[in-house]
């Protein structure tokens, strides 16, 4: 098994420029966009990430069976986008893991609209079989507590359905951030949205071709604010980013205010740490931004702050179940992040917490890229950590490593 011993700069200082990837959540947007519209149009800065390269082949493919890999996005967004796809006919499948999340709210969902999609195997699970055709559309239903991707897939798809598309939310939004982010790209591109009392109602129209540009990526760029929280002295500056993001993740930069300040300057933001800030617990809700969590919560752990959260219900259906993957890997270093899926809520003990341990604990990765890229910051207090399966970050963002080591970091092989 392949892992990177990860090894800070002395002193854990760090200074140094990042020029971040674009988001792949913006550009798996686009990207779908961009296939319902009559003549494409050109993206600039599209993210190298994995999930978008695969989106972007599949989206070319005459396949019949079309692989989706461990994307979640990639795959509700094509489940929705290929039953749209008149006289055409194929399986969508994906990796292991993702047999096992669940699509049936989404499948569902598509069906009321007039979709033609069957399991090839298990109830509610992937692979599917998709015969696609034109979609009459109308006003559906939809929990609105379970993934927001389900919300975007079928947004994405309004605009071409014969009657549009009118949408309600029902119950408590996830990751409102992501629906607000797909609505102003439809708008961009031409669709008449307007989002109400939990009702998205979608007007029937032809997405419109113009140029489009990526911005960079905050869910990449909390990696750094987590560095630069552990680190002894920091002064990061982050290339490609705007304070008014349309990325829920931008949310980042507040979170972790008490430990980082951000200054931002034309599509810039450097981030410098405060000295001797003394913060004894910590509470959030993560329900508009969970793909944070886990950055979020190692770094607090390794500041010995005992915290509490919400909004972390989704995180069990994940690449892995992120906050089972929490636990164990914490509690090799003794903390805990116990709670309660009915209440959503999770209580985080650092009390035993020591970042020193030998032999150096081995942080395992669950096939999931934040898994990786939220402890790689763990070093700065430990000396050293231990990544298992280190390539997950490709899913994402390939040059995490090679970034790290701009900033000063050790990354060898063992």
């Amino acid at each position: 098994m392949k892992s990177f011993l990860i090894t800070p700069p002395e002193n854990a200082n760090i200074e140094g420029e990042i020029i971040l990837n674009g988001s792949k959540s913006i550009a798996n947007r686009a990207l779908i966009i961009r296939a319902l519209t009559e003549g494409g149009f050109e993206i600039d800065n599209l993210s190298n990430a994995d999930d978008t390269a695969v989106l972007d082949r599949l989206l070319n493919s005459k396949d019949t069976v079309l692989d989706a890999g461990a994307g979640g996005t990639t795959f509700r967004f094509l489940t929705a986008y290929l039953s749209t796809c008149e006289g055409r006919e194929v399986v969508l499948t994906g990796t292991k893991r993702m047999q096992e999340r669940p699509i049936k709210l989404l499948v569902n969902a598509l069906r009321e609209l007039g979709a033609e999609i069957n399991y090839e195997n298990i109830e509610g699970f992937p692979p599917l079989r998709i015969k696609g055709k034109k979609l009459k559309g109308g006003k559906i239903a939809i929990p609105a507590g379970t993934s927001s991707q389900y919300i975007s897939a079928l947004l994405l798809i309004a605009p071409i359905l014969e009657d549009g598309m009118q949408l309600e939310l029902v119950g408590d939004v996830v990751s409102l951030p992501y629906i607000l982010m797909t609505i102003n790209l439809m708008k961009y591109f031409g669709a008449t949205v307007t989002f109400s009392d939990n009702i998205i109602d979608v007007k029937p129209s032809k997405y419109q071709s113009q140029p489009f540009f990526v911005e960079a990526d905050w869910s990449a760029a909390s990696y750094y604010y987590a560095i630069a929280m552990l680190a002894n002295h920091a002064k990061i500056t982050l290339k490609g980013l705007s304070q008014d993001s349309v990325q829920g993740d931008a949310q980042i930069a507040n979170i972790l205010s008490p430990w980082v300040s951000s200054s931002f300057d034309a599509q810039t933001v450097t981030l410098i740490n405060n000295q001797n800030v003394s913060v004894e617990t910590f509470s959030f809700d993560f329900l508009e931004c969970p793909d944070l969590a886990q950055t979020v919560i190692v770094a607090l752990a390794a500041k010995h702050i005992n915290s509490d959260f919400r909004g972390l219900k989704t995180l069990l259906i994940k690449e892995t179940d992120r906050v089972a993957a929490l636990n164990n890997e914490l509690s090799k270093y003794g903390a805990s992040l116990q709670g309660n899926v009915e209440e959503n809520y999770w209580k985080l003990d650092v009390s035993q917490f020591s970042a020193h341990r030998e032999p150096i604990p081995s942080i395992a990765t669950y096939e999931d890229h934040r898994m990786a890229m939220s402890f790689a910051p763990l070093a700065l207090v430990s000396n050293q950590i231990l990544i298992e399966e280190p390539n997950v970050v490709t899913k994402s963002y390939p040059k995490f490593w090679e970034d790290l080591k701009k900033l000063g970091f050790s990354i060898e092989e063992v």
